[in-house]
C-alpha cells in the first residue's frame, strides 16, 4: 500500500469504530500517539497490534524527546532534558557526545520494542534563553553544541533502526511567542540565521538526517508566511541551498501559528504546495476530516520519500548496551535535578 499525506491522532487507548475506518483510508499515511493513548506496556502493545492489523504500512510516530516532552513515561526510561547534555558538553565535550549517542539509541530502542516507527526528534533549535516553549528541549546554547550533540543523538537512533526528524527549521529558539498559542515573528536577517540557527540543520543534513519539521514562525524579512507554508524556506532554502532530499513534515496544522494560512483545507494545500510531504492534523477531528476530504479530491500526489521513515525490522536489541544506556540516562537525570 502507498503512504498517504495525512497524519492524525486517536482519542484514547483503543481505536474507535470511526477511527478504524479513518485509518483504513489510503490518504491517511501516519498516526501520531500522545500520552492519552498510553496506559501500560501491555495496553500499548495491544494498540499497536490493532493498528498494524489495520494498516501494516502506516507510519506511527510519537514525541519522545526527553525532559518535558516525553509521551511514554512509565514502561520506558525517563530521559533527561537535552540541555543537560549541553551543560556537560561545555565541560567534557567527548563524554557528552558519547552520552548523546547512547540516549538516542536508548530512546529509539525502547520505542521500537513497541513497534513505533519514529520519534519526532532531535530538536535542532538553539537555546537563546528567549523561548519558553523550546528552553531545555534544546541541546545547547550554541550552533556548534547543538550540531555535535544532535548528530550523535541521531546516529544512536540510526543504530537502533529509527529515522530521525530535525525540528523546527530554520530555528525556533529566538522567538518568545509559543507557536501553539500565537503567531511568532522573527525579524532577523538571513545572514544571521545562516550563521547560527541554520547551522545544525546544515550539519545534520550532511550527516544523513532523514526528515525535517519546519517552524510555524514568520521570518518577516524573508517571507510573509510561516516557514511551513513557505516555498522560499522549503524549496529554495531547504531543498535547494541545503540540498535536503529527505521527508518534510508539517508541524501540527491546528496550532495558532498555522492559522494565518486559513481554514484546514487551505492550510493543507499551502503546506503541501510549499513542499511538505506529510501534514499533521492533531487534536481536532473535524479539521482532520476536512483535510481528508481535500486529499480525496486527488489534490496531493503521494510522496515516495515517506516510505523511508518506516523503522528497520532487522535490528536486534543489545541487552548489555540497554543497561549501560539506562545508567547514562539515570546519571544525567541526577545532574539535571541538581
Amino acid at each position: 500500500m502507498t503512504t498517504g499525506a495525512l497524519m492524525l491522532d486517536l482519542e484514547g487507548l483503543d481505536p474507535t469504530a470511526e477511527e478504524r475506518l479513518l485509518l483504513a483510508q489510503p490518504e491517511v499515511g501516519g498516526l501520531i500517539l500522545f500520552a492519552r493513548n498510553y496506559e501500560s506496556p501491555d495496553q500499548l502493545h495491544r494498540l499497536m497490534r490493532q493498528i498494524r492489523g489495520l494498516r501494516p504500512d502506516l507510519l506511527v510516530a510519537i514525541d519522545q524527546e526527553g525532559g518535558r516532552v516525553q509521551r511514554i513515561r512509565t514502561g520506558a526510561t525517563r530521559l533527561p532534558p537535552m540541555a543537560t547534555l549541553g551543560k556537560l558538553w561545555r565541560r567534557e565535550p567527548e563524554a557528552a557526545i558519547a552520552d548523546a549517542r547512547e540516549l538516542g539509541w536508548l530512546m529509539a530502542t525502547e520505542l521500537r520494542a513497541f513497534d513505533i516507527d519514529f520519534s519526532f526528534a532531535p530538536v535542532l533549535d538553539i537555546d537563546w534563553s528567549r523561548s519558553g516553549v523550546i528552553g531545555d528541549r534544546a541541546f545547547a546554547d550554541s550552533a556548534e553544541g547543538v550540531a555535535e550533540l544532535a548528530a550523535a543523538f541521531m546516529h544512536g537512533m540510526h543504530e537502533a533502526g529509527m529515522a530521525a526528524t530535525g525540528k523546527h527549521f530554520p530555528g525556533h529558539g529566538w522567538v518568545q511567542a509559543d507557536s501553539h498559542l500565537e503567531i511568532p515573528l522573527d525579524e532577523r536577517p538571513l545572514e544571521q540565521l545562516e550563521a547560527e540557527d541554520m547551522q545544525p540543520f546544515a550539519r545534520l543534513i550532511e550527516a544523513g538526517l532523514d526528515a525535517i519539521m519546519p517552524a510555524h514562525v514568520i521570518y518577516s524579512r524573508l517571507a510573509a508566511e510561516p516557514a511551513g507554508f513557505s516555498a522560499y524556506w522549503l524549496r529554495e532554502q531547504l531543498r535547494g541551498r541545503l540540498g535536503f532530499d529527505g521527508v518534510i513534515f508539517s508541524d501540527d496544522l491546528t496550532m495558532e501559528g498555522a492559522s494565518v494560512a486559513g481554514g484546514f483545507p487551505d492550510r493543507a494545500e499551502r503546506a503541501l504546495e510549499a513542499g511538505c510531504d506529510m501534514i499533521l492534523v492533531c487534536n481536532h477531528r473535524a479539521g482532520a476530516l476536512e483535510v481528508l476530504d481535500y486529499l480525496k479530491s486527488g489534490a496531493a500526489p503521494v510522496s515516495p520519500r515517506l516510505a523511508r521513515m518506516q523503522a528497520r525490522a532487522d535490528v536486534v536489541c543489545d541487552e548489555a548496551r540497554l543497561q549501560r544506556a539506562r545508567a547514562v540516562a539515570a546519571r544525567l537525570r541526577g545532574e539535571a535535578s541538581t
